[in-house]
């Protein structure tokens, strides 16, 4: 019994402290408030603050009712990779880089942002060295990058 007693506290101490997922929100929201299911259909459209979702306690704007919906159905469909930071800079350095949120690619059905400024756009670097080979890069980088510290 004392060793179930003492095996609870640590589940419930080790759930409760375990650390949540770092997203990029430097503006408040994920993907810089645009709307995170219009990339799916090719477009990236500024979400409305009168449609604002909370997911693992973040935020996301929507630019309507009916893409809110959708997000809510099924969020883990929409969420960007690597916590919504530039997929190339994941991949590459290993390090968190903002976004430009015009600046993306849907890949295997997964939403990938990218920084896109001062001449530097990152989905070219992204697509010229090799898509697929910094995609496994990044997916091990973020393993070790994706909590908050």
């Amino acid at each position: 019994m004392k060793n179930l007693v003492i095996f609870f506290f640590l589940l419930v101490s080790f759930t409760s402290f375990a650390q949540k997922t770092d997203y990029n929100t430097k503006t408040g929201f994920v993907a810089e408030g645009y709307d995170v299911v219009a990339y799916f259909n090719n477009k990236a459209e500024k979400g409305d603050k009168k449609f604002i979702a909370i997911f693992e306690g973040v935020k996301f704007k929507f630019s309507s009712k009916e893409h809110l919906e959708k997000f809510k159905n099924s969020p883990e469909k929409f969420i960007p990779q690597y916590g919504g930071y530039c997929a190339f800079a994941i991949g590459k350095n290993g390090e968190k880089v903002s976004i430009d949120p015009k600046t993306f690619e849907i890949r295997d059905e997964k939403l990938y942002l990218f920084y896109n400024s001062w001449g530097t756009n990152t989905l070219e670097i992204w697509t010229n060295e090799g898509a697929e080979k910094l995609q496994k890069q990044a997916d091990i980088n973020w393993e070790k990058l994706k909590t908050k510290n």
